[in-house]
């Protein structure tokens, strides 16, 4: 028998080096480009850090303003991806809309040499694309576009087709910073794996968003959600965490391979929930969270992450659960450009082996003797 090591799921492997987030698990602590996420939520936007992850460093005051004019020339989704989208059935899943909708961009993106253009013309243009996909589930026709706003508030006013509310714009943008980058998470290796085949970024963006889909990943935002609303009432939070747990099932949004407390991007959010809630006149979701928080921690010591407040958050700015894994896909697209850019840069095809532990040396028996 082999005495090779075996890595379930390569946890606590290290692939390689990356200068793009750093995290400790310990401490709880978030670094994108050396910068701490906390403070790039308080005192950044979302541009910016887009800039950041792609770029390497902060921008100057011009070259900030170029990027965003250059995003501001790129957001415009083509009149064929739209058309394709305004066909999908509405009654499909949303992230198959998107995944298929990207593909579909890669056609008509006019630098098809440049990686780095066409990384910005991604990001620009995923409020929008995005938002087209919700319209169409909801069986709307899509928002003329507009080239003034904030890539979050882009993502408002092309959903709802009205004038995004500055502070929703603030909570929105803070979300998609917290979501911009997360080391080499399931989608990111997915990625960066395609990346490592030299594919087009296309491609391998493509493949980080396949991946996002899973309910272990990128789903999962939207299956706590549903947890909330099965929950319903605080009162009953308590009984449903017990009765899951001997049940051996798993409690969404609670618990991360990476961090052994609490996920830092969870106590930023838990803050603008609370602003969130007392605005909206709803604090049932907030209720209901701490029930959860206080039970869990009592039964298993574990806390939440990012997930448990992403859906509540999105619900109280209108949007359904099944928006919830298509607003990580836009937080994170900068994020998974970054790493797509950096494998290009120092690349060696990702090429891991498996342990075999099937059956040696079988002879092959003619079909005809096959009993």
């Amino acid at each position: 028998m082999s005495t090779t090591a075996i890595h379930r799921g390569l946890e606590d492997v290290v692939t390689g080096e990356s200068r793009i987030c750093y995290i400790d698990g310990v401490k709880g602590t978030i670094l994108y480009r050396g910068y701490n996420v906390e403070e790039l939520v308080q005192k950044s936007n979302f541009e910016e850090v887009s800039y950041l992850l792609l770029y390497g460093g902060l921008p100057r005051k011009a070259e900030f303003e170029r990027f965003r004019q250059e995003l501001s020339n790129r957001c415009s989704v083509p009149t064929q991806v739209l058309n394709l989208v305004g066909g999908f059935p509405g009654d499909r899943n949303a992230m198959d809309m998107l995944r298929t909708a990207v593909s579909a961009l890669s056609l008509y993106d006019m630098a098809p040499n440049d990686p780095l253009k066409q990384s910005m013309s991604i990001v620009a243009k995923m409020p929008n694309l995005i938002s087209a996909v919700y319209r169409q589930k909801e069986g709307e026709w899509f928002v003329p576009l507009r080239k003034d706003l904030s890539l979050a508030a882009t993502f408002l006013y092309s959903s709802y087709g009205t004038e995004p509310n500055p502070q929703d714009v603030k909570v929105l943008d803070a979300l998609l910073i917290l979501h911009a980058d997360h080391e080499l998470n399931a989608s990111t290796f997915a990625g960066r794996v395609a990346a490592s085949t030299l594919t087009d970024v296309y491609s391998a963006f493509i493949s980080a968003l396949g991946a996002l889909k899973g309910p272990l990943h990128g789903g999962a935002n939207e299956l706590a959600f549903q947890m909330l609303e099965e929950i319903g009432e605080p009162s009953r939070a308590e009984q449903y965490v017990l009765s899951r747990l001997a049940e051996k099932k798993k409690i969404m949004g609670f618990g991360h391979r990476v961090y052994k407390l609490q996920d830092p991007r969870a106590a930023v959010m838990r803050g603008y929930l609370e602003d969130l809630s007392k605005r909206k006149n709803n604090t049932l979701y907030l209720e209901i969270i701490d029930e959860l928080e206080r039970v869990m921690k009592k039964e298993k010591g574990l806390y939440s992450n990012l997930d448990l407040y992403t859906g509540s958050i999105l619900h109280l700015l209108g949007y359904p659960s099944y928006m919830d894994p298509l607003f990580f896909a836009l937080g994170r697209s900068p994020g998974w450009l970054a790493h797509i850019l950096e494998q290009y840069q120092d690349n060696k095809i990702i090429r891991p082996r498996a342990e075999y532990v099937g059956e040696m040396h079988r002879p092959y028996v003619p079909l005809e003797k096959r009993t």
